[in-house]
């Protein structure tokens, strides 16, 4: 059996339809507009990519924003038709490797608290959660955990990415055509 190939590449103004149906279908009524997406593609400080599956259909997406040193993911779904397919993590590893690029030394998202597979991948690479917004999703008053990397330039985090990487490498290979 051939190891599935996880396409990731920077969001465009043709993908927007199918992230909208996938932002829909993750974050039901309180989701982003497909103007919301629109206007984050053309943003100076954002960088959007999109995840094809393996049946070469957009299955996720993630966004983050650089700015000066600390990177903040601002979204990311995964279609449900496509979770436990590893497309979130690879989304994960490229946007990590962008702060890397851009020698961005902290990276911080929020995420419901109870969305435990999330919370599990997200502290698979290092994020630690160091307090919570109360009543933060409007859909229905849930906290959320505010979560950070140490220093991704540390040599404890360099090993526990390689480590996360080769383990991924093993399951999917991840494409990243040029940008």
């Amino acid at each position: 059996m051939s190891t599935p190939e996880i396409i990731v590449k920077p969001l465009n103004k043709s993908d927007v339809d199918r992230v909208a149906i996938i932002e829909a279908a993750s974050y039901g009524n309180h989701h982003w507009s497909k103007d919301s997406f629109y206007s984050e593609i053309n943003n100076r400080v954002a960088k959007y990519y999109t995840a094809t599956a393996p049946t070469e259909e957009i299955a996720g997406y993630i966004g983050t924003w650089h700015i000066v040193d600390e990177a903040h993911i601002t979204t990311i779904a995964v279609h449900p038709d496509y979770r436990r397919q590893h497309i979130a993590e690879c989304l994960i590893v490229k946007s990590l490797k962008d702060c890397y690029n851009k020698f961005i030394k902290y990276i911080t998202l929020e995420v419901r608290v109870s969305n435990i597979p999330a919370i599990k991948l997200y502290e698979k690479y290092g994020f630690k959660s160091l307090g919570t917004r109360k009543g933060y999703y409007q859909d229905n008053n849930e906290d959320a955990l505010i979560m950070w990397t140490e220093n991704i330039f540390s040599d404890e985090y360099k090993e526990l990415f390689g480590k996360n990487i080769e383990e991924l490498e093993k399951k999917v290979v991840i494409s990243c055509p040029k940008e």
